[in-house]
């Protein structure tokens, strides 16, 4: 076999964090905790550097290809072959797979997984427990016992985490987040390499978006700038078509980018599969599997369809149970709250105290937000809930009902647009200001929490303490966890509202305020860069999750879009009528027109653009063709194998038999 090429020396990707220890007994380093996770760490082929640090001792992992090959054979990982047709990976045909976009054999997706199954994996296999040491203290590691979840239990280990590649982070520092020559240019393939499919999806997802949004802010400035007058009535209703047709053609061409993203990238996801069914182990999110119902419920097919059924229906009573419970809540709690907000706007004089109340109103619907988050989690991990961003929904939609309540009842374009450009600007300034002071304030909260105590042992206050490793400054930095809590979601779910508030805002009141299109691409250019310098600098490496698509964001951009027809063409009424008679004119009679022609075109849309390249399902067909040729080919040779095996049993019986060939085979009694 041909040994595949690699780096000297592999680059840490995983860091444990072990209490700093007193000298160690040289009698005590056969069963020291410490050491004997270490040699376990060795023995499955894992290089191990330690580093002392200020306040704790971290054991920084690195594997090398053939341990991560090995790995993934016991993970029976399936990867993309050179003739298209994904296969369970096998260490001894590597050369028969795809590498990645930067080289290497495997994804950082692949390779974390690869690490988890490998540490994870430490049991006690002896016949009897083992005593182990730490600090004096003994503790027994029983047989079949996971040895790193034992030292966890026991506060020895404190945490596992993935580490920086410094490399590789300090090459994307100066490609991506300090690159502003283009503003919309990503590094996509190696974001995608260094983070994983969930992320770069993100950012991809993000910069196309800002780029449409090139054409409507130039649209919208140009109605700012120029006074049509009289004609104005007429120009609003063409923005206003514009931009729907200008929302339903980029939710379709996004639709095609990623796939065309996911077909470069190598990975098969069916077009229509449902965002809960997942690569790398088929995650189902909180929906009970095949297996686990058959092991609850029995193998017999009599039940098995009223079983499945059951099943079905019970998670879909339970979904609407909480979905009821929280449109309930939202009603009784918030509501008020967001009425007595746009009731004390309206009577305020004062645009600086309107200024004040809104940028107070935000900083509380924050909290707001975050709590019915977090109750919507607890909701969610009791209930069979298919795709775990559909709890996305309700933290959405909320958001608007204090300006539905402005242009519903007091009808006035110009109380409207003052509360659009104050909420966007503070909302925006707000949600940089958090995310980027935020994890800065609690890296450096940790460092004097750790000065002061090392200080207080030492008894001497002179003298600044360094942090000097790079490893325990990483361990210090916040992990990149979502607002409501790390259960079901990462960092990328707070990204994504933000979005999906902005999108909602521009949209659904572009016939109030065409300028705010404008206001979201300048914001969107220092989105790209400032999101990307959070990644690389204020925030651990995160965990990858295993997601190819936007999943339910699309689907509520596209609500919104829906929602944008009816209100925008409420609001085109509402000019056209300043007196309130509410009389069928030919104007409001071609209002409605439009809204319903809207709407029919853009449930048509998806029909005319496909949701896929030619090149990309050309690619998918043939590649299906070739696995079922090659499991056509494989049951032939088998049968056939079959066949002339059980031939040659027949005439070994006959000769042991003396029966000649010619004469019949008598049967056994």
């Amino acid at each position: 076999m041909k040994e595949p090429e690699e780096e000297e020396q592999p680059a840490f990707e995983i860091g444990v964090v072990v209490p700093k220890r007193n000298n160690v007994k040289a009698e005590d380093l056969n069963f020291d905790s410490v050491e004997v996770l270490v040699r376990e760490f060795r023995k499955l082929g894992l290089i191990v550097e330690r580093v002392i640090g200020v306040a704790d001792e971290f054991l920084k992992l690195a594997a090398p290809l053939e341990t991560l090959g090995r790995a993934a054979v016991s993970l029976q990982i399936k990867k993309r072959t050179h003739i298209g047709v994904d296969l369970q990976f096998e260490w001894e045909e590597f050369e028969a797979f795809v590498r990645q976009p930067d080289g290497s054999l495997f994804s950082w997706s692949e390779r974390f997984h690869c690490y988890q199954h490998l540490i994870y994996r430490i049991e006690n296999k002896s016949q009897s427990a083992i005593i182990l040491k730490h600090d004096g203290k003994e503790l027994q590691w029983e047989i079949g016992e996971c040895l790193l979840q034992k030292l966890k239990s026991e506060s020895i280990v404190k945490d596992v985490f993935p580490l920086h590649d410094e490399i590789k982070r300090k090459k994307l520092i100066h490609s991506w987040a300090l690159h502003w020559r283009d503003f919309t240019r990503q590094p996509i393939d190696e974001i995608y390499s260094y983070y994983g499919t969930k992320i770069a999806v993100y950012f991809a997802f993000l910069g196309m978006y800002t780029r449409w949004l090139l054409f409507p802010a130039f649209f919208g400035l140009t109605l700012q700038i120029i006074d049509f007058g009289s004609l104005q009535l007429l120009v609003l209703p063409i923005f206003f078509i514009s931009i729907i047709l200008w929302a339903i053609m980029f939710s379709q061409f996004w639709k095609r980018k990623n796939a065309a993203l996911l077909a470069r990238w190598q990975i098969s996801y069916p077009i229509g599969a449902d965002d809960g069914c997942k690569i790398l182990g088929m995650e189902w999110g909180s929906l009970q599997s095949p297996i686990e119902i058959i092991r609850k419920w029995g193998t017999d097919n009599t039940k098995e369809k009223e079983v499945f059924q059951r099943n079905e229906w019970f998670g879909r009573i339970k979904r609407f149970r909480n979905d009821a419970f929280v449109i309930l809540s939202i009603i009784c709690l918030q509501l008020p709250f967001e009425l007595a907000y746009a009731h004390t706007y309206e009577v305020m004089e004062s645009d600086l105290l309107k200024f004040g109340l809104t940028t107070i109103y935000l900083f509380a619907i924050q909290y707001v937000t975050q709590i019915g988050g977090k109750i919507s989690v607890k909701l969610i991990m009791h209930e069979n809930n298919e795709n775990t961003e559909k709890r996305a929904d309700s933290l959405v939609y909320k958001s608007y009902i204090g300006i539905f309540y402005h242009a519903l009842l007091h009808r006035s374009f110009l109380t409207l647009r003052q509360v659009l450009i104050q909420r966007l600007l503070v909302s925006e300034v707000l949600e940089n200001l958090l995310e980027n002071s935020l994890p800065y304030l609690k890296y450096s909260y940790k460092k004097y929490r750790i000065r002061r105590k090392k200080k207080q042992e030492k008894g001497s206050p002179c003298g600044k303490i360094l942090f000097s490793s790079r490893v325990e400054k990483e361990y210090l930095k916040p992990s990149y966890s979502a607002s409501i809590g790390d259960e079901l979601e990462d960092g990328l779910f707070d990204d994504f509202l933000e979005l999906a508030l902005q999108f909602g805002l521009i949209m659904m009141f572009a016939c109030a305020f065409p300028l705010t299109f404008a206001f979201a691409f300048l914001n969107n250019i220092t989105e790209i860069r400032t999101d990307a310098v959070k990644l690389l600098t204020m925030f651990r490496r995160p965990v990858p999750r295993a997601a190819v698509t936007v999943g339910a964001w699309l689907n509520i951009f596209q609500f919104l879009v829906v929602m944008s027809i009816c209100t925008n063409c409420a609001l085109l009424a509402w000019l056209y009528d300043q007196e309130g008679k509410w009389k069928i004119e030919p104007g409001l009679a071609a209002i409605l027109i439009m809204e319903h022609v809207l709407l029919l075109i853009k449930f048509g849309f998806s029909r005319f653009v496909p949701e896929e390249p030619a090149w990309v399902k050309a690619n998918r067909m043939k590649n299906a063709t070739q696995a079922q040729n090659m499991c056509s080919k494989q049951l032939l040779r088998t049968m056939s194998g079959g066949e002339r095996a059980f031939a040659q049993g027949k005439n070994s019986n006959r000769g042991s038999k003396n029966v000649p060939s010619s004469e019949p085979i008598q049967e056994d009694l």
